[in-house]
């Protein structure tokens, strides 16, 4: 597994702030109060359990394995990484992490929740960071475990920014998006970018059209492979007209990339999770933006606390405000969006921010 030193750039990419035009290395905020670093006790021993995404999937699992790779350099230890096969792998490894004295587990994804609340349960002395789930498996409201600590993301936000701007860039009057699986943490992705075109079409008087997803009901693929489910799903989409297509779920953006590029139309492609310019140079032609979840810089965070004794389990929610959340800059495409429409999505995010436009979602409250 080789992870390039240049993704090390998506965790500023987001904590940057600032859209389309990054011009610095913001951090994510400290939620323990304490100064974030030093050493840890030597005996500290910080792990971390993928998904089947794998820790090179340039998206979900990789940036929460950069961030926790960043935790254990700063705190002067090694970091055990297991990576997930299969679903039935999920609580085995988080099992056999707890037998080899791990202190902090972080598993990656919503896939793990059960596992990781059972492991959590059972073993209350040690820390665990679930990122991109509530730990609420019998949805009460409450976490099913108090040692754990969810990292979720309000990425309805950063995604209405990304759909007001696929409106506006649109000259079809039809943008795409679709999922891998209709969960929560996909759809909210969805529902903000459906917001954002619906938001433009009442600034702007225009009906541009979500094709893929009303609110309710859309196109998901069954999985979060890049195969040709995913391939068939974006053609699909491609076919009604759309020049702008959102894929939501990992790998499968490169199931749409292929759709593109068989199509031999001028379709741009939209990001999810990592800044896709960064991670993958071969979108570089196709990608207008990215919407970003900064992972790495709320597992290291957590990480670090754990380390030096100061974890606070209770959840962290990343939004634009808190830059937890974001939009990649234009890269190459930044010549081909009006320069107007540039500046009305970086005013979207402050208003956002100061609550004159409100994004909806399951963790809008």
């Amino acid at each position: 597994m080789t992870i390039s030193t240049t993704k090390k750039l998506l965790g500023a990419t987001v904590a940057a702030g600032v859209i389309f035009a990054l011009a610095g290395c913001g951090q994510a905020p400290t939620e323990s109060g304490g100064n974030g670093g030093g050493e840890a006790a030597p005996d500290f021993l910080p792990c971390i359990v993928s998904d089947m995404g794998g820790f090179d999937d340039k998206s979900f699992n990789q940036l929460s394995f950069e961030g926790a790779t960043a935790a254990a350099e700063e705190l002067g230890v090694e970091l055990k990484p297991v990576q997930s096969n299969a679903e039935t792998e999920y609580g085995p490894n988080i099992t056999n992490l707890v037998d080899e004295g791990c202190n902090a587990i972080v598993s990656v994804g919503f896939a793990l929740s059960a596992a990781t609340v059972e492991a959590a349960t059972a073993n209350p002395d040690v820390d665990f960071i679930l990122v991109d789930d509530a730990a609420d498996n019998d949805f009460n409201g409450e976490k099913d475990a108090e040692n754990v600590k969810p990292l979720l993301y309000d990425t309805a936000q950063a995604a209405f920014l990304a759909g007001y701007l696929s409106a506006g860039y649109s000259e079809t009057g039809k943008v795409g998006t679709f999922g891998g699986m209709e969960f929560p943490t996909v759809t909210i992705f969805m529902d903000g970018f459906l917001q954002g075109v619906n938001h433009y079409n009442e600034v702007k008087g225009t009906d541009v059209q979500v094709v893929g997803w009303d609110g309710k009901t859309g196109s998901f693929t069954g999985g979060f492979e890049a195969n040709q489910d995913a391939k068939q799903v974006a053609v699909n989409i491609l076919d009604q007209g759309v020049d702008v297509i959102f894929p939501v779920g990992g790998p499968i953006y490169q199931s749409a990339q292929q759709a593109i590029k068989e199509s031999g139309e001028d379709i741009a492609l939209i990001g999810a999770d990592a800044d896709l310019f960064v991670t993958d140079p071969s979108t570089a032609d196709i990608v207008l933006t990215s919407v970003l979840k900064a992972m790495d810089l709320s597992v290291e965070q957590a990480v670090l606390s754990s380390g030096n004794d100061e974890f606070d389990p209770e959840a962290y929610v990343g939004t634009l405000e808190n830059e937890g959340v974001g939009i990649a800059e234009l890269h190459n495409f930044a010549d081909k969006v009006d320069a107007g429409l540039q500046e009305e999505v970086k005013q979207l995010q402050q208003d956002i921010i100061d609550g004159k436009v409100t994004v909806t979602s399951y963790l809008s409250e």
